[in-house]
């Protein structure tokens, strides 16, 4: 009896060892084909799980889908399931709104995730699946993350096409309210920062009559806004009117993950002056440094004033590795900024604030000079990958 017992107890942890070792084989196989076909997570999800014999696969990227199949088809006595997002549970409703004033968009389904990113009110979205109370979406520069589920109102293709087509108004004055009544002594509905997009239903005295994603009904005040139709028509930026936007967030707080006069991390901060002119362009700093017109700032490795005086204009990205403290020039991009003239620019560090690259002026960065590794102009390159016109991305309607 004790034999048997003993025998049965070495049988099943064989088989549980056979098991653990084929699941560390499959996921070799899974981060491989992740590594080739989605290195950036915030560009490209893609995700695999295991419970016992079956495997679950899901992503954006068609390829990595199919490049994990053909991996696995030689796999015997393996179910494989897999899904290429949008989810078909969404029942049709893949696109949607941001309905709060700034809307928190996290790491992972949870409250206590690291926050990655904001999106205004009346950003459009591409919605990918639902996990508990929780949306995972793609927002208009590629960005993918998960946001509470009061925080998007879910659509299907015929209401999103509707929106691009409807008559719509930008919020432009730094932070307000919309109103349940044309009287700013009203209930108030909603709060309001600086590029929120609203739809339209009527003028109503002074103010605009506005149904939020999430249909309630608001009044906001027309000198603090003006049509989206014309707005999006502007002509491409200069390096003042960008300037002028970024100036305004001076003395806004540091924030991880912010992208609004609420609070900006660095290239929320960049990413926000730019989009407050029309145009859009990636979310973080390291997906800034990819794009653009490359400029020379260094000399012999090094941060060189004459170089920076002599090709940098107003309006180009810096761009800044803590790395390059302990001498590795190609780790990774952690800090952007925007240059203003004579060696000075304007960074969301602590606060939004103006600093000199100029050794011996008064508001002198030793660190960022230390660690500056490049520019990019795009100014110059407006319209071209990843630096895009509102007027031009598909989201934001013809």
């Amino acid at each position: 009896m004790i034999r048997m017992f003993i025998l049965a107890l070495l049988l099943g942890t064989t088989i549980s060892l056979k098991a653990q070792v084929d699941t560390a084989a499959y996921r070799v196989i899974a981060n491989a084909v992740k590594k080739e076909f989605a290195p950036d997570k915030r560009s490209v999800y893609f995700k695999v799980g295991f419970k016992g014999d079956t495997i679950y696969a899901e992503s954006t990227s068609e390829k990595a889908l199919q490049m994990l199949a053909s991996k696995l088809s030689q796999e015997t006595g393996l179910v494989k399931i897999s899904e290429l997002l949008p989810s078909k549970s969404l029942n049709g409703l893949e696109f949607g709104l941001a309905n709060l004033s700034v809307c928190n968009n996290r790491a992972a389904p949870q409250n206590a995730a690291e926050m990655m990113t904001q999106m205004t009110l009346g950003t459009p979205v591409q919605v990918l699946k639902k996990q508990g109370g929780y949306y995972l979406v793609k927002t208009p520069d590629g960005y993918i993350s998960y946001t509470d589920g009061a925080a998007v109102s879910l659509m299907n293709r015929q209401s999103f096409e509707r929106w691009k087509n409807a008559k719509r108004m930008i919020y432009l004055a730094d932070y307000g309210h919309a109103y349940s009544k044309a009287d700013e002594k009203s209930l108030r509905v909603s709060d309001l920062v600086k590029g929120n997009i609203l739809e339209v239903t009527a003028e109503v005295k002074n103010f605009y009559r506005v149904v939020f994603p999430d249909k309630r009904i608001g009044h906001i005040k027309k000198v603090e806004g003006t049509s989206f139709s014309t707005w999006r028509k502007q002509t491409n930026p200069t390096a003042d009117a960008i300037l002028s936007s970024a100036k305004t967030l001076l003395g806004v707080p540091y924030l991880w993950g912010g992208t609004s006069v609420k609070g900006v991390d660095c290239s929320g901060f960049t990413k926000t002056s730019y989009f407050l002119n029309g145009i859009v362009i990636p979310r973080d700093a390291s997906q800034q440094a990819l794009i653009g017109e490359e400029i020379e700032v260094l000399e012999n490795d090094s941060t060189s004033i004459d170089q920076c005086l002599k090709n940098l204009k107003a309006g180009d990205l810096l761009f800044f590795a803590a790395a390059k403290l302990k001498g590795d020039l190609k780790g990774r991009i952690t800090h952007t900024a925007i240059y203003m003239s004579d060696g000075e620019f304007i960074q969301s560090a602590g606060m939004v604030r103006i600093n000199s690259l100029k050794p011996g002026a008064f508001n002198f960065d030793e660190r960022e000079y230390k660690t500056l590794v490049g520019a990019r102009r795009y100014l110059n390159q407006i319209g071209k990958p990843e630096i895009t016109r509102v007027e031009n991305h598909e989201w934001y309607g013809n």
